[in-house]
């Protein structure tokens, strides 16, 4: 019952908030908050029987193998809590930075969708059925990203868009030929099925352009011209975090990957690392370095899900939780800074930390959990994923990865001392109430991550293991 309505809730929902529009802003708003909330707490009432991997089928199509079977398991759970949880977060700091644009119906309206195809694709257990969800939100990316209908936004949308659907219209092709060779598409028939090398490639395409790994990156920096919080869920909370989901559910927790893919996912994740990592150190727009860092730090998430090892696998999704509390922070902190000052041009910025006292400190406080600075999450996490490519026998691959953590380093310091410290430019003041609560709840659950990481390691351990042995 719970697994419904954390998938119908958000997505039936967003149906009413396009009614809501027509009666009131006021009315629509309040409605997508109750909407998101409510969908946070029915996939926190999934927790209990996570540990069970329950399976629940409502019927099947015309469509032969398509059947509507959702799976409740640890991996699932645990990807719906911390999306819903940031989505309706970055929602409600949407409430102050949106209020003086125009189409707010139809953001709404997207914004909720979006949540609700992530908890669909999350929690499906047909490969078909996750294909489905994840066209829906690749049709929301969209929408979302060219939201001013400025024609620089509208082709950065068009980018997305088509680099996006260029992936997954080969994974398309790659799940059709699973489905050729194995007569089913529903997960648990095809658990530890051998499948060929051509259909792994398709279907790996395709979670590549989603997660904006190499070489189909360009589509992400791109992708800033959208709003803040529409960043911040791309970036944290959604988008680009379905492609490394759909990697640990169809790899790691299905098929498996022989020690040569292994390999060459782990090589197109180090490329991507150091690759994102130089690009952001010579940027000069404050949203495109953190975009480039985005998918660099996604794809420590693919190299320690690649190693196929314990350590590895936990570290991965350990970092996954905290790469996406802090990004979302980070990007509604450059909102802010962009909100009251127009530019998102570092070279015009500098000083900020003197009338943004409060942003600077929770920008601070979510780059070091980036960065991996210990104790927090991030730093546990980069440093299993390291341990686990080292366990995995790629010893060279592994210092190049604590190369690519140094290189964060470099270029958060970079952007934190260009935007916050030096001389003071700007007559500004902090962003609203509700924005400043928001910036502060990621920074808060970002300390909380690292402090509490004993629990949070067993809770992943235990959601490893069943993700290991199915």
């Amino acid at each position: 019952m719970f697994a419904f309505a954390t998938i119908g809730i958000p997505i039936f929902g967003s149906f009413l908030t396009l009614a809501a529009d027509r009666i009131s802003a006021g009315l629509r708003n309040a409605l997508a908050v109750l909407i998101l909330l409510a969908t946070f707490l029915s996939a926190l009432l999934l927790i209990p029987i996570a540990g069970q991997a329950s399976t629940i089928t409502l019927g099947a199509f015309f469509i032969p193998g398509l059947h509507l079977t959702f799976v409740v398991d640890g991996l699932g759970v645990f990807v719906a809590l911390t999306s819903s949880l940031i989505g309706l977060l970055i929602l409600l700091y949407s409430l102050g930075y949106m209020k003086e644009y125009a189409h707010q119906g139809e953001y709404y309206f997207f914004v909720v969708l979006f949540l609700g195809s992530m908890m669909g694709l999350v929690l499906s257990a047909n490969l078909l059925l996750i294909y489905i969800f994840w066209e829906m939100t690749a049709i929301c990316s969209w929408r979302l990203i060219g939201f001013y209908r400025e024609p620089q936004h509208l082709r950065s949308a068009d980018t997305a868009l088509l680099i996006t659907v260029f992936g997954s219209f080969c994974m398309l092709i790659g799940l059709e030929m699973i489905w050729s060779e194995t007569g089913t598409f529903a997960i648990d028939a095809l658990r530890g099925q051998p499948i060929s090398d051509l259909a792994i490639g398709l279907v790996m395409l395709g979670m590549l352009a989603k997660s904006a790994q190499i070489p189909l990156q360009i589509w992400l920096p791109a992708a800033g011209v959208a709003p803040s919080p529409v960043t911040a869920l791309l970036h944290a909370a959604v988008l680009v975090v379905i492609g490394v989901f759909a990697f640990a559910r169809i790899f790691v927790g299905v098929f498996g990957l022989s020690p040569t893919w292994q390999l060459v996912a782990q090589v197109l994740a180090i490329a991507t690392i150091l690759i994102a990592g130089g690009a952001a150190m010579v940027e000069n727009n404050a949203k495109r370095i953190l975009a480039y860092s985005t998918f660099g730090q996604l794809a420590y998430v693919f190299l320690g899900l690649a190693t196929m090892n314990d350590v590895g696998v936990a570290g991965a999704l350990a970092f996954l939780l905290a790469h996406s509390l802090a990004k979302a922070g980070l990007f509604l902190c450059i909102g802010i800074v962009e909100h009251q000052t127009h530019t998102r041009d570092i070279r015009e910025l500098g000083g900020l930390i003197r009338t943004m006292p409060v942003t600077a400190i929770t920008f601070a406080l979510c780059a070091l959990t980036i960065v991996g600075f210990p104790p927090t999450a991030g730093f546990f996490g980069k440093l299993m994923i390291v341990m686990g490519t080292a366990q995995s026998g790629n010893i060279p691959l592994a210092v190049l990865a604590v190369i690519g953590a140094l290189m964060t380093l470099v270029y958060m310091a970079r952007l934190f001392n260009a935007v916050f410290l030096g001389e003071s430019r700007w007559q500004t003041r902090e962003g609203t109430p509700i924005m400043l609560a928001t910036v502060i709840a990621f920074a808060v659950l970002s300390l909380i991550a690292g402090f509490a990481i004993t629990p949070l390691l067993n809770w992943v351990n235990a959601l490893v293991v069943q993700l290991l042995t199915g």
